[in-house]
């Protein structure tokens, strides 16, 4: 099955760029990453906090059937511009990885179709190349196909 999430990694840079078309107007797009009932939804996360504003917190939590915390991540929102961008940091708990810088801007193709556009800086270039060896592309791709799945129900 193809992959509609585009991930491009140039060799030997710490930032990679993630590329993605819905079939979705954008303001539900936008809508999807600023909900946290839809987050919770398309991630299969718990939204703990979300704070869409300039020095806004965000954390979430995803468990397994014992209650066991399996993801955690949080950061700081630094920009949020309704149906336009959303910059902020990513960092996951118990994990090597430090912190990324996550700029994601939105962008209307048509009146029905919008697309995600994000770009995340890593603090190395070994550091992005540890979370590429990883299932990332798989993750996002599964992601995305559910975020516009739950989504197109809104429509």
């Amino acid at each position: 099955m193809e992959q509609k999430t585009k991930i491009n990694a140039d060799d030997g840079k710490q930032d990679l760029m993630i590329t993605r078309e819905f079939d979705l107007p954008l303001e539900l797009l936008f809508k999807a990453y600023a909900d946290p009932e839809l987050i919770e939804q398309w991630m299969g996360t718990k939204v703990l906090k979300l704070e869409n504003k300039k020095y806004g917190g965000w954390q979430f939590e995803t468990t397994d059937p014992k209650g066991n915390v399996v993801f955690g991540a949080s950061g700081v929102i630094h920009e949020f511009s309704p149906n336009q961008k959303i910059t902020r940091t990513f960092e996951m708990a118990n994990t090597p990885f430090g912190v990324q810088l996550e700029i994601t801007e939105f962008e209307k193709l048509t009146d029905d179709t919008s697309q995600v556009n994000m770009h995340v800086i890593y603090e190395s270039v070994a550091q992005r190349d540890q979370v590429l060896k990883l299932p990332f592309a798989k993750g996002i791709n599964w992601a995305h196909n559910r975020l516009e799945e739950v989504v197109s129900k809104l429509k």
